[in-house]
């Protein structure tokens, strides 16, 4: 590979799993990883253009094939929130939207080539730059975008949960669910249990979120990592070339299933959340 270093398959997957650090404040008091943040920025940006000018360019007549497109990607969210939710839609399918389609375009990044940013900045600069110069471009094979969703999601639901039940009721159902009691003293034992219960149970959706779509995605990059190490010999160039398209085929089922499970999952969290116990 063009931008491979000279320690072999080892040293070129930990040259591909370092992020592009920034170092904010003295010493590292807070470091950023900015190429998870440019390449999500970018492509949230493209989504919410894409979208914005399809709906402008809407018609009620015979529909584009663009136009038809997305009307068929909104169409099908707003089923599964209709499924799902049974309250007010208005603010939950654009979420639900939003949150899906965001998703799919983080998470095609990992069937682009490995070495593409490694390349250009090879070309630009030269290959001792490349080899300093860390760029991953798979947003969800980084725990800190993941996390940033899914800590979203979690105070999305709060902010649900209080408007359904009141600010009041919603501190009472934490302390009074799951176990209920008609004794006063009953209540006041029980209450510890509760809350514990509630708590472990809120905090883990955002971790579950989390962890489970990070876990999917990095191992996927991971896979593509070790099939590019079979392009290093003319030997194992074709094995290698088949398996980087079979395995390719079979991650865009990935990439679109985790979507469809963080959007669910999202929604399913959001009706919980506003149900009374």
């Amino acid at each position: 590979m063009a931008s491979e270093p000279q320690g072999g398959l080892t040293e070129y997957i930990q040259h591909h799993l370092h992020h592009n650090v920034v170092s904010l404040g003295d010493g590292a008091f807070m470091k950023i990883h900015l190429d998870s943040l440019v390449v999500s920025f970018v492509l949230g940006a493209v989504f919410c253009l894409w979208f914005w000018l399809k709906a402008r360019k809407a018609t009620s007549g015979v529909p584009s094939k663009g136009q038809a497109f997305v009307e068929i990607i909104v169409e099908f969210v707003d089923t599964q929130v209709k499924d799902t939710f049974h309250g007010d839609r208005r603010t939950v399918t654009p979420l639900a939207l939003s949150i899906f389609m965001w998703v799919v375009f983080l998470n095609t990044m990992d069937l682009l080539p490995l070495d593409l940013p490694g390349v250009a900045v090879q070309t630009v600069a030269g290959a001792e730059v490349a080899h300093h110069t860390f760029f991953r471009w798979v947003p969800t094979a980084d725990i800190n975008t993941t996390m940033g969703l899914a800590l979203c999601v979690f105070f999305i639901v709060l902010a649900h949960g209080m408007k359904a039940k009141g600010t009041l009721g919603f501190g009472k159902e934490l302390i009074t669910a799951p176990f209920h009691a008609e004794s006063l003293a009953v209540k006041i034992i029980l209450v510890p249990f509760n809350l514990a219960l509630n708590v472990i149970e809120y905090l883990s959706k955002p971790v579950s979120l989390a962890m489970r779509l990070f876990g999917n995605m990095y191992g996927g990059e991971l896979v593509f990592m070790l099939i590019a190490g079979l392009f290093a010999g003319w030997i194992s160039f074709l094995p290698g070339v088949l398996f980087n398209t079979a395995w390719a085929i079979f991650h865009i089922l990935i990439i679109l299933l985790q979507a469809f499970i963080f959007m669910m999952l999202t929604i399913v969290y959001i009706a919980t959340a506003r149900e009374h116990h």
